[in-house]
């Protein structure tokens, strides 16, 4: 499978669209890049328990990178609404070792998601390039060092409050506004701290303190956050609860609504969607890309 990447060069490039992770850089090409989920916890909303054994993790990691995804990212604490925190070592454990292995058996960039310095340090020297940090950066005071101190890509995702409390009836006056400006916030506070902005994308945090609502304005926004944000755009929906209020489906069923707002994504500007089935996603933007050409031709 052939991922969108590319071998840095030089220092020349697009501030919007381009960005560095490890000598590379990710760009989106016709279709968003895909960011495939690989959860090693035995409580995530969707597929806990799945991977919570190494072998599983790894086998899994190695069919999301055939199947398309230009990065993988690991989670070893669950961060749906009300999930409890667990400790550092338990993390550590359930982590570290899937990295190891994945580093060793395939070349697609590897994403630590966590919001612990101590898990960001130690998976990037187990060959993860990338910390995707739901807090934006926030949680842990020391992130922002180990970020810049091991010249890692960074993903800012935006939450309004914990993971215990984000769901307890969130309001806005405007939420694009809002998390817009959270955004360019974090983004001066990493540059401030030593990280290269052309390191960093941004996630508007769809289901991380949003209503149902919420989530569909903000996607509807992505290309106006990402021209006022200036770095490329993250978006993680797959399987979220806004779906099972739009379609009335259990977490189990959907799939094919994940895939549908996947391609009102990539046609609102997206550079890259984080979700569970690559295959699928790939699969129908790739379709919709070869459909809106012949329109254009």
């Amino acid at each position: 499978m052939q991922h969108s990447v590319g071998v840095l060069v030089d220092n020349r490039i697009d501030c919007h669209s381009d960005w560095k992770v490890g000598a590379r850089v990710l760009r989106r090409d016709d279709i968003p890049l895909l960011m495939g989920i690989l959860n090693v916890t035995p409580d995530s909303f969707s597929d806990g328990g799945l991977h919570v054994q190494v072998d599983a993790a790894v086998a899994h990691g190695i069919q999301l990178a055939n199947d398309g995804a230009d990065v993988i990212d690991i989670g070893g604490e669950s961060t749906r609404p009300g999930a409890a925190p667990i400790p550092l070592v338990e993390e550590l454990a359930r982590t570290i070792p899937v990295i190891k292995e994945l580093a060793n058996q395939t070349d697609v960039p590897i994403s630590i998601d966590t919001t612990k310095a101590e898990v960001a340090r130690q998976a990037l020297a187990a060959g993860a390039v990338i910390v995707n940090d739901i807090s934006g950066l926030t949680f842990d005071p020391d992130m922002k060092t180990v970020c810049a101190e091991s010249n890692a890509a960074v993903c800012v995702m935006h939450i309004k409050g914990t993971p215990q409390t984000m769901q307890q009836d969130p309001v806005y006056e405007d939420v694009v506004q809002e998390v817009t400006e959270f955004l360019k916030a974090r983004l001066s506070a990493c540059e401030q701290a030593g990280i290269d902005p052309a390191r960093i994308c941004v996630d508007p945090g769809i289901g991380f303190g949003k209503t149902a609502q919420h989530n569909l304005t903000l996607m509807q926004a992505t290309a106006r956050i990402r021209k006022a944000v200036g770095r490329p755009i993250l978006v993680g929906h797959s399987r979220k609860r806004f779906l099972s209020k739009l379609l009335g489906r259990p977490v189990e069923e959907r799939n094919a609504g994940t895939v549908g707002v996947a391609v009102a994504l990539a046609q609102n500007g997206a550079d890259m969607l984080r979700v569970h089935d690559v295959n699928a996603t790939r699969d129908a933007l790739t379709a919709w890309n070869a459909v809106r050409g012949s329109q254009e031709s």
